[in-house]
């Protein structure tokens, strides 16, 4: 496609339409409330956080979009001056309230690009139906793809199953205060379904509880403390500090549901943890069976802190059965910040007939650029040599095993701090 025509959860100058997938922070890095470069898409949901997001936003710009229909925009080529007709279709991305992947064609092709996404058994069957009809018309050029969990270290089970996962760690302790960590938008489902099964409330801090009335939740959550004993507090100040705190007063566990499987070292009931809540152990690679998998789902690091295997984002064998529904004939991903970086033509490309690329793919791009660039510098004999050897590293790398790659992968990411992905 032409640049300069359409942006995707880009918001400088220069393009005619934008479409945002969702309202995630780090999605709409350089919205404000006085943006005005032009129309932007969106699902009904995301339009109506606008005002409190980013409040004197002109509402005039924002284009609610139908889900699941064909819509026709009239844009004008940069270069030749000619119309260039763009069809998007809106589909459920299932990974917060109101995300949305976008499908788009015209004479330049088709691409899929699912901003953030959780293609799971929950997905619906409505979604999954009517991608299949549109791209069985319209075959995929270019998928863009959520990318996060794209490493076959990362395996966690549904939502639905790790949401009752996290109410049986409230219920087997009846004399706590829980607190859950959660983001600004994000982990509804799983509050929700924690209120129903333990029928209780949740309280949230007052901007959450706006933002839960704005998505159509009125009687789940509470800001009073005295009605409720599980709170979900902002992920920033979810600490060991604070639940150390929080127990001299009153004996208090907490939560964090994500799908990051990080920590400096499992919790052996003589270790004090300090700093920011880093995620869970390493799950064992032999594991397989679903019962196993969603007892490894849950970890226990200090006397005061649990997590679980909850995320938002697809997993490893999530993100192949999508590619594999999908076909693509080639494919890139759009996350490209996490530590652990995987172009997803390594582990999938076969699917869309690319060769593997080679081992430097899985650095992140901006490492990888660097390197590139080195080779066409002038530079001394001594780095000469030095990157050669580095050159005959990464190629004996290219050959290893995906045992080796999951023990790199892990290595790269090790000890890695909670990021706002899920």
């Amino acid at each position: 496609m032409e640049s300069g025509l359409i942006s995707v959860d880009r918001w400088r100058k220069g393009s005619q339409a934008y479409f945002l997938t969702h309202m995630h922070s780090d999605h709409t890095r350089g919205l404000s409330g006085g943006w005005s470069q032009g129309p932007l898409y969106c699902s009904r949901t995301t339009a109506s956080l606008f005002p409190s997001r980013f409040p004197g936003f002109d509402l005039s710009l924002l284009r609610v979009v139908a889900i699941y229909s064909w819509t026709s925009l009239s844009l004008r080529s940069p270069s030749s001056g000619s119309t260039v007709v763009l069809h998007f279709m809106a589909i459920d991305a299932h990974h917060c309230p109101g995300s949305m992947m976008f499908l788009f064609r015209g004479d330049f092709g088709c691409f899929l690009y699912t901003g953030d996404f959780r293609w799971d058994a929950d997905a619906s069957d409505e979604a999954r139906t009517i991608l299949v009809d549109a791209i069985h018309e319209f075959p995929v050029d270019i998928l863009y793809l959520d990318n996060t969990y794209c490493n076959p270290i990362y395996s966690f089970p549904s939502r639905q199953v790790a949401a009752q996962l996290v109410a049986d760690i409230i219920a087997s302790h009846p004399s706590h205060d829980i607190i859950i960590a959660v983001d600004s938008l994000g982990k509804e489902e799983l509050l929700v379904h924690v209120s129903r099964i333990l029928n209780i409330k949740i309280w949230v801090w007052p901007e959450r509880l706006r933002t839960m009335h704005l998505l159509g939740f009125q009687d789940v959550f509470t800001t009073d403390t005295s009605l409720t004993r599980v709170r979900a507090v902002p992920r920033y100040s979810f600490s060991i500090q604070t639940l150390e705190g929080l127990n001299t007063m009153c004996p208090t566990i907490g939560i964090m549901p994500s799908g990051l499987p990080w920590v400096k070292r499992p919790f052996k009931g003589d270790d004090k943890l300090s700093g920011s809540f880093l995620t869970a152990s390493m799950k064992n690679e032999t594991i397989s069976a679903q019962k196993e998998l969603e007892a490894a789902a849950v970890h226990k690091f200090h006397d005061y802190m649990y997590s679980v295997h909850y995320s938002d984002h697809s997993c490893y064998e999530e993100i192949g059965e999508f590619i594999k529904l999908v076909k693509p004939k080639s494919m890139k991903g759009i996350v490209v910040s996490s530590s652990s970086y995987v172009d997803p033509l390594y582990y999938f490309g076969r699917i869309c007939g690319a060769n593997q690329p080679p081992q430097v793919l899985l650095m992140r791009p901006d490492i990888a650029e660097e390197f590139q660039a080195v080779r066409i510098k002038s530079y001394s004999a001594t780095d000469k040599t030095r990157v050669l050897e580095k050159e005959k590293r990464w190629k004996r790398d290219s050959h290893s095993s995906l045992k080796r790659n999951k023990k790199r992968a892990r290595i790269q990411v090790k000890c890695a701090k909670i990021l706002e992905v899920d």
